[in-house]
């Protein structure tokens, strides 16, 4: 396997032979040092590295200004934060670099220890195991049309895990394309596409219909699985969409009770009020709604405390490293309490290791969603899930 090429940006020489001593210490990388921000461009201009690991207080072009130049590059490697500022600092740096689309993997505290660096590697190592394929260059409306009436776009499943009882209780439904000749797609490589020319709401009509089908073989097992399905709330601009929600769920024997519509941040309603009236009607014709992504993008308390939502999923941004981060870990409890004083069932996004499941269960929160527990897997997979759960009688 080749080996992960790092470029490590720090002013200070002593520094930088430290952070190389530690890499060494870890494994055989391709390592490049570069004392300041124009240097590390330049170095990014000749090179294509897995990971830049950068300091923040730099003379000249600090550590933000290089974050954003790093963001006009073309081929973007996965950024690693590091400074003896505080947490705050490193956070709001990191909200920099996540808002221009970087993928910021870690955020480290000076003096840099090697356990820090080891989760770096084992960060990559994920990205390297899940990195979806490039985008496809000849996606056009009509292949796109082709595949919805071929029924190519399938749902698959990620399952909610209970935390008072390790059971799964809950299914958020997530597109693949299966593609006749490149085999599993992952949404971004065509989600865009089906966005560009206005098929969102062919894609969702195709969504729930197979997540009503899954549920009822999942209740021939004796599991009563609710399913979530991703709306765009720009499509909340036609008026009439809860309505012809509820029909159609209803004509393919759907309960909307056991449906939940988790809206996405990825677009906005020509104006708050359809958003408002959207949600409203939803709730009015017993669909369940979720505040998805708190803590990114626009959601805020405002409209959580002022929309009927029935869940609220918190970002993976404030899920990751909570165990180890005291301001995350404030944050979170907070946030925690808050949904459950609403009366909400309150989802943790993006939990990736034991220590955050821990701590998760430590605070009291609802449910948990993740790697740890499972990849979005096929109705049929999901069934077995359910299985090797233990049997439908316990819920």
């Amino acid at each position: 396997m080749k080996p992960f090429s790092i470029l490590i940006v720090e002013d200070h020489p002593f520094q930088r032979m430290y952070l190389q001593n530690l890499f060494s210490e870890l494994g055989d990388f391709y390592l490049e040092c570069a004392q300041d921000g124009a240097h590390a461009l330049a170095c990014l201009q000749r090179h294509n590295y897995d990971l830049v690991l950068t300091d923040l207080l730099m003379p000249g072009m600090d550590g933000v200004q290089f974050i954003q130049k790093l963001a006009a590059l073309r081929s973007r490697p996965a950024l690693a934060i590091m400074s003896s500022s505080s947490r705050r600092m490193l956070m709001a740096a990191s909200l920099v670099a996540r808002n221009l689309e970087v993928n910021v993997i870690g955020l480290i505290s000076k003096p840099v220890r090697a356990s820090a660096l080891r989760d770096l590697i084992d960060q990559l190592m994920r990205l390297r195991d899940k990195t979806p394929p490039a985008p496809l260059a000849d996606i056009d409306r009509q292949s796109l049309i082709d595949a919805l009436d071929n029924a190519e776009f399938e749902a698959w499943f990620q399952p909610k895990k209970a935390l008072a009882n390790g059971r799964i209780v809950a299914a958020e439904a997530l597109v693949r394309w299966i593609h006749p000749e490149h085999g599993v797609l992952l949404p971004g490589v065509f989600l865009p596409a089906l966005s560009t020319f206005n098929l969102e709401e062919r894609l969702l009509w195709l969504m729930l219909e197979q997540g009503i089908e899954a549920q009822a073989q999942w209740a021939r097992q004796g599991y009563d699985i609710p399913v979530s399905i991703n709306l765009p709330t720009h499509l909340l601009n036609s008026d009439d969409l809860p309505d012809r929600i509820h029909a159609f769920v209803l004509r393919h024997n759907g309960v909307p009770e056991k449906v939940f519509f988790e809206l996405m941040e990825c677009s906005t309603p020509q104006q708050m009020s359809s958003f408002y009236a959207g949600a409203c009607r939803l709730r009015i014709k017993g669909f369940g709604l979720s505040q998805d992504d708190f803590g990114k993008g626009y959601s805020s308390y405002i409209n959580l405390v002022s929309t009927p939502f029935t869940e609220l999923k918190i970002d993976r941004a404030l899920v990751r490293g909570c165990s180890e981060n005291e301001e995350l870990a404030q944050a979170l409890t907070s946030i925690v309490g808050l949904g459950r004083q609403l009366g909400l069932t309150v989802v943790a996004e993006g939990v990736e290791t034991a220590q955050e499941l821990a701590f998760l269960h430590k605070i009291d929160c609802t449910q948990v969603q993740g790697f740890l527990i499972s990849h979005a897997v096929s109705s049929d997979l999901f069934a077995q899930l359910l299985t090797h759960d233990g049997p439908a009688s316990a819920f």
